[in-house]
């Protein structure tokens, strides 16, 4: 498995490019801001031509260029159904960080966005991707798994990142759904699984199971009061 990626515009939001090998189809995970030069220069040196964009959720530092790109490519956009709403109305569901990128932005219209569902597996360029529902971060945030061949895979998106976890304080987010999804939906991972995060470095889930806070609090989490 091929994997190529680049932090993309002002927020470092790391962009993927997966693909069975040099010269192959590819999947694009998360165009954010100011991607489409980068990525087109990204592919070029591996000879990769995009199928499809897939979106780990709906946040402007992971979507801002998916529609220049997606029409660029003549290829369709993924996306969890609810974060369908980050696409139609952005100001509901931003901080003030990206407030002022807001203005003028081109995002695609839902109805021509194809809907991620819990559980789905994807069959792209040859790559199987496997959703998992992961909310918190905001409410349709997903995860892929993928073969990377020598080790699982996981694109976490904003859910996991080395040593730590995606912020839960914009609109949609929810610490208790955090924890749930850490416990029920990253925990039962693998420890060998390379975790591929929306930002910073990669890591493993063993790395995390055993050094990062967050996850260690869902770990011990009860399964009543709420979680």
């Amino acid at each position: 498995m091929l994997i190529r990626s680049f932090p993309a515009g002002a927020f470092g939001t790391n962009c993927y490019a997966v693909a069975q090998g040099a010269g192959q189809e590819c999947v694009v995970v998360d165009p954010g801001m100011d991607a489409v030069a980068p990525l087109a220069e990204m592919l070029a040196a591996d000879g990769l031509k995009p199928v499809a964009v897939v979106l780990t959720h709906g946040h402007l530092d992971h979507t801002f260029s998916v529609l220049p790109v997606c029409d660029g490519y003549d290829i369709p956009a993924y996306l969890h159904p609810d974060d369908f709403g980050m696409l139609s109305d952005p100001g509901r569901w931003h901080g003030p960080a990206l407030a002022p990128l807001i203005t003028g932005v081109r995002l695609p219209d839902p109805s021509d966005v194809k809907r991620l569902d819990d559980g789905a597996v994807l069959s792209l360029a040859g790559v199987e991707l496997t959703v998992r529902h992961a909310p918190g971060h905001t409410r349709g945030s997903v995860m892929f798994s993928v073969d990377l061949g020598e080790a699982p895979g996981l694109l976490a998106g904003d859910v996991l990142f080395a040593g730590s976890v995606g912020r839960v304080d914009l609109p949609g987010g929810s610490w208790e759904a955090m924890l749930r999804s850490l416990r029920d939906v990253v925990l039962p991972l693998e420890d060998e699984t390379v975790v591929l995060p929306g930002h910073g470095p990669a890591t493993t889930i063993g790395r995390e199971r055993a050094t990062n806070p967050y996850l260690a609090e869902a770990a011990s989490a009860p399964s009543g009061r709420g979680l």
